[in-house]
């Protein structure tokens, strides 16, 4: 199953679950995100023909994120551009998730392991902006 998180017409992410299983190439991601990710399922034998990438001039002003839950069990917060809380999620292993708006933070709610993607090169703290948590705060897990 794919889910796509919003708020007020936002995309903040969309979610592979481990359980999704579709034939062929599936581009989960709308044509105008900075990054695509796809679902791939071919048969043994399959064959996909050798090619080499363009180099095509893109201008990419927002990071976007993917993460492969390898193991383990990882609660996405999400917030708003405003640094607002909006819900979280849960993530277990063999999902992932591509974050493409908003802000987010996280918790391993078991002893975790991931792999991250995103455009580059990082920039470090100049490449984002870092808040607190609300005091009291209560995740609202959707």
């Amino acid at each position: 199953m794919i889910e796509e998180v919003h708020v007020n017409g936002e995309l903040l992410a969309l979610i592979i679950r481990n359980n999704f299983e579709k034939p062929g190439v599936s581009f989960v991601t709308p044509d105008h995100l900075v990054q695509q990710v796809a679902y791939m399922q071919h048969p043994a034998g399959k064959q996909i023909q050798p090619h080499v990438h363009n180099k095509v001039p893109r201008e990419i002003v927002h990071t976007s994120e993917v993460l492969f839950i390898k193991r383990g069990k990882l609660r996405v917060d999400f917030f708003n551009q405003h640094q607002q809380y909006l819900h979280s999620r849960v993530l277990e292993t063999g999902d992932v998730i591509m974050l493409a708006g908003g802000g987010h933070g996280f918790e391993a709610l078991a002893d975790l392991e991931m792999i991250e993607v995103k455009q580059g090169p990082y920039a470090g703290e100049a490449d984002k902006i870092r808040f607190n948590l609300p005091e009291n705060f209560v995740p609202n897990i959707v």
